[in-house]
This record gives structure tokens, sequence and C-alpha cells, in this order.
């Protein structure tokens, strides 16, 4: 997150890639229009890609959308993946393991 911060200090352009935790039904609409005015706010851009995942949050880990969306950041097309609900994230410890794995070889994840 700091990572983030800095760029848009620095007029670096910020894209992130939304990340909900909803069925593909309103509320997924709903969630998806608070991560674009929120990044708004923040000045970033949103991806024209989304990732989602349905039901109880499994681990990190074990979710695909949530998969692919750090696999669409690892590659570059992102700075970072932006979710506005605890649970679909769970908790800073699973994710910090979650994203470190996955990082490694691009480094593309910064730990706040």
């Amino acid at each position: 997150m700091r990572q983030v911060i800095a760029d848009a200090t620095r007029h670096t352009l910020v894209r992130v890639a939304p990340y909900v935790l909803a069925p593909p039904n309103a509320e997924r609409r709903e969630d998806l229009a608070l991560i674009e005015a929120y990044a708004a706010q923040m000045g970033w851009r949103v991806t024209s890609s989304s990732f989602a995942d349905l039901g109880q949050p499994p681990p990190l880990g074990e979710r695909p959308g949530f998969g692919a969306a750090c696999r669409y950041a690892a590659q570059g097309y992102t700075r970072g993946i932006l979710a506005i609900a605890r649970p679909a994230i769970t908790s800073v410890r699973e994710m910090g393991t979650h994203m470190t794995r996955l990082s490694a070889p691009a480094r593309r994840f910064r730990r706040g």
C-alpha cells in the first residue's frame, strides 16, 4: 500500500484491479461501484478486468478469483488489488503470506 501511495504522490499512473467476494448480482455491481468510487477519490484508475469469488470465503490460496487477480498484478497489468470488504482479504498475516509466495518471482507486491 505504501508503494501505491508513493507512486500516486509522484504522479505515477496507479492502476488497481478490483476484487469482490459476492455473487454475480446487484451486490457485486454495488461493491465494484464502491471500489471504483474509492479509486477515483484516490486518483487511481481501475482496470477493465475485475475479479470475484462466491460464497463463504475459503483461504486466499483456494480462491480462483483472487488467484487470477494476483497473477494479473504479477504480470504487471496493475499495481495492486483493491477490495472493500474485510472477508474479501481475511487477515493481514494470511494475505501477506499468500502475496509473498505468489510474488517472489515478479516482486510486484509489497506489504504496507
